[in-house]
């Protein structure tokens, strides 16, 4: 059984990963000329592949003139590309353009240190790493969701 003291050592340590990650997101996009924005918007196009501008801006949270102007910064450094939609040639969908190179570098290191502290767990450790990470990006995303539909209009 966990005691409040425990309880509150883990929320200041998972705060500070939290801050930590958002902290080198910020870092990393700024060494390679991009906003945060920028950057998470790249990193949902690249998991989730091609989608309209509304669903980009959607899982970016930005309205409609801020997601323009983030597709258009993102076209002239050429990460992606608008792209007529295959079912309606009306529509338009902002596709990546292959890994950004630069990104990929500046990112190495991180990820590189990341690989080294995961490979140093046993398998099945690794194994409860992982259902954790899928298990949170879920809950994050619904709880993201949920805030954006209470939010007022």
């Amino acid at each position: 059984m966990s005691t409040p003291r425990a309880q509150s050592d883990a929320s200041q340590v998972y705060r500070r990963y939290l801050s930590a990650v958002m902290l080198h997101g910020h870092a990393g996009a700024k060494a390679c000329g991009l906003g945060a924005t920028d950057l998470y918007a790249l990193n949902i196009l690249e998991l989730s592949g091609a989608m309209t501008p509304g669903e980009l801006g959607a899982r970016t949270g930005l309205t409609t003139g801020p997601t323009t102007r983030l597709i258009d910064r993102l076209e002239q450094a050429g990460y992606v590309r608008r792209a007529p939609a295959p079912s309606d040639r009306r529509k338009v969908i902002v596709e990546p353009i292959g890994k950004p190179a630069e990104l990929d570098r500046v990112m190495a290191p991180a990820r590189q240190k990341i690989g080294e502290l995961l490979a140093g767990y046993p398998p099945e450790q690794r194994d409860v790493l992982f259902d954790y990470f899928a298990r949170a990006a879920d809950a994050y995303q619904q709880a993201a969701e949920h805030l954006r539909t209470d939010e007022p209009a």
